[in-house]
């Protein structure tokens, strides 16, 4: 039987200081179009509807958390990771709501324009 770690949970705090000196990977689990409309800068999308665990980048000194809008999907990825034996058992508790909420910067789309808005 594999050994499961318990899901752990970072902050948006925790997750923007590991972002600023790269010492995780943020993989976003949301679908395309969500991440096209905002995203946290640096996160790479890696959806949840086609999540295969296997292929997700593997470096121990970048570990992959995971992120979505709430913390909900991300929860998921993680027990998939866990399913296939792959070591990827974090994420930002919250999601997109708790990085806005604590003020963090986002890449948008704005709707009227086309263009894309590095809110920082």
């Amino acid at each position: 039987m594999r050994h499961r770690h318990p899901l752990r949970e970072l902050t948006a705090a925790e997750v923007h200081e590991g972002l600023r000196d790269r010492s995780l990977l943020l993989v976003d689990v949301r679908e395309p179009a969500e991440f096209a409309a905002e995203r946290i800068h640096g996160a790479v999308l890696f959806p949840l509807s086609t999540f295969d665990p296997g292929a997700l980048p593997s470096d121990p000194a970048r570990p992959v958390v995971f992120h979505c809008g709430s913390g909900k999907r991300s929860a998921v990825a993680v027990a998939k990771c866990q399913e296939a034996g792959v070591a990827a058992h974090t994420h930002l508790k919250g999601g997109m709501i708790a990085w806005k909420a604590a003020g963090l910067p986002v890449v948008s789309l704005d709707a009227a324009s086309g263009t894309v808005v590095d809110r920082r």
